[in-house]
């Protein structure tokens, strides 16, 4: 029963996704006698976490000295913006503890299953771990990769062309996914920390890069603009999120922008990866142009990709970027197809949550 309860635990714990970050998502229940009598996860960073809330939850506190309590997550042993939740359950008196994965952050990092069993509770752990590691992947590549996790994206004609030749704005750019897509992109941009695009994208189609489609928070914007050319008007220089520049100059914060100076004689990506690292950004959307996204590409430095492919041909344009992967899976939707690529260290064949 073991993996049926954690399975429970990580259906809660997606109840905090989008939300969650910069903390992981976590989900919690509580069994007595073969019965769940609690259930929780963490809502928000800075509120109750999984473990907490599912306390709250039991009706007869009593019971919590006979009863397991399954985790998603290693319980954290410091205390942050909330106590720690380690030293709560040894408080309650809970003596098992089943625990998914081991934290990665360094202030937890096996020291919460070190604090319980010095106090005697019975602790098991690695249960249905695969899972459990897939679901945290973003907060597990930023600790453990000092990065982002990286999130590639862009949408191709059937002959691998995802835009008409363009000189500026003023001619519209070439439409390849559906109203259905779209908004699902919209759903993407609430669920990951930030969004990443070239200075021609912006140029070209002076995007808002918000969610404006999907209810959810804006994801931070990310642009490469390297002599400070693009005009204030652009829409990604508007108050509606926080914009983060890449240049080669300006070192600076103006409100919601962040000037970030990098070196451009030498390899951007991993500068811009770090520069996200520092502003705690967990995630990365990239679409821009295929010379962005190649970029990332050509370095390895990618851990999913998504793609579009609309079942028609232009015979020209611009090329899609070079891929020569393998999709794990696909959808499709009038007429369009869209491929999942999976390139990282916690995915196998038997995961199949979407998140």
């Amino acid at each position: 029963m073991d993996e049926f309860y954690m399975r429970r635990c990580i259906e809660l714990a997606k109840c905090g996704f989008g939300t969650a970050s910069p903390n992981p998502m976590v989900g919690a229940v509580i069994v007595c006698d073969g019965k769940i009598i609690g259930e929780g996860w963490h809502r928000r960073c800075g509120e109750a976490h999984a473990e907490v809330n599912a306390v709250n939850s039991v009706a007869d506190k009593s019971l919590l000295k006979k009863s397991t309590i399954y985790v998603s997550l290693e319980p954290c042993a410091h205390v942050g913006r909330t106590p720690a939740c380690a030293d709560m359950l040894i408080r309650e008196g809970i003596p098992n503890v089943v625990v998914g994965s081991i934290d990665p952050f360094e202030k937890v990092a096996g020291k919460g299953i070190e604090k319980l069993r010095n106090a005697d509770v019975d602790v098991k752990i690695g249960v249905l771990k695969n899972e459990c590691d897939w679901l945290n992947r973003r907060f597990f590549t930023y600790h453990t990769k000092r990065r982002p996790y990286i999130i590639l994206k862009w949408a191709q004609t059937a002959d691998a062309f995802i835009d008409n030749l363009r000189s500026d704005s003023k001619q519209p750019p070439l439409k390849i996914t559906n109203e259905h897509f779209n908004r699902l992109v919209h759903k993407w941009r609430t669920e990951e920390d930030a969004i990443l695009v070239g200075t021609r994208t912006v140029q070209l189609d002076n995007p808002q890069l918000t969610a404006r489609l999907w209810s959810g928070r804006n994801p931070v914007r990310v642009c490469i603009d390297r002599e400070l050319k693009l005009p204030i008007s652009s829409r990604i220089f508007s108050t509606q999120a926080k914009t983060i520049i890449i240049n080669a100059s300006k070192e600076s914060v103006e409100n919601n922008l962040i000037y970030s100076k990098v070196d451009f004689c030498e390899n951007i990506v991993p500068q811009m990866l770090d520069v996200l690292y520092r502003n705690e950004i967990q995630s990365v959307i990239v679409e821009g142009g295929t010379r962005t996204i190649e970029s990332f590409i050509s370095l390895g430095l990618w851990d999913e990709a998504r793609v579009f492919t609309r079942n028609e041909s232009i015979a020209g344009g611009v090329k899609a970027p070079y891929f020569p992967y393998s999709s794990v899976r696909r959808e499709t939707n009038g007429g369009i197809s869209l491929d999942y690529y999976y390139n990282n260290d916690f995915y196998t064949e038997n995961i199949t949550t979407d998140l």
